[in-house]
C-alpha cells in the first residue's frame, strides 16, 4: 500500500505540473499540487517508520 501511495503521488505530481502548464493555471495551484504530493510522501514515510519499528520489535533487537 505504501508503494502505491508513493507511486501514485509521483504520477499525480508529474501530471499536475504538466496539466497546469498546458491549461495556463496560476502558479499558486502548483504549490497546492506540491503540498498534496508532500503530504502523501510524509504519510508514506511515517508508515514505513512504523513498519520498521514493528519489525525491530519482532526480531528481539532494540
Amino acid at each position: 500500500m505504501v508503494a502505491l501511495v508513493i507511486a501514485g503521488a509521483m504520477v499525480f505530481w508529474i501530471a499536475g505540473q504538466f496539466l497546469r502548464e498546458q491549461l495556463g493555471v496560476p502558479l499558486r495551484f502548483a504549490f497546492l499540487i506540491d503540498l498534496m504530493a508532500i503530504a502523501a510522501f510524509v504519510w508514506a514515510l511515517v508508515v514505513i517508520l512504523q513498519i520498521w519499528r514493528a519489525r525491530q520489535g519482532d526480531s528481539g533487537q532494540d
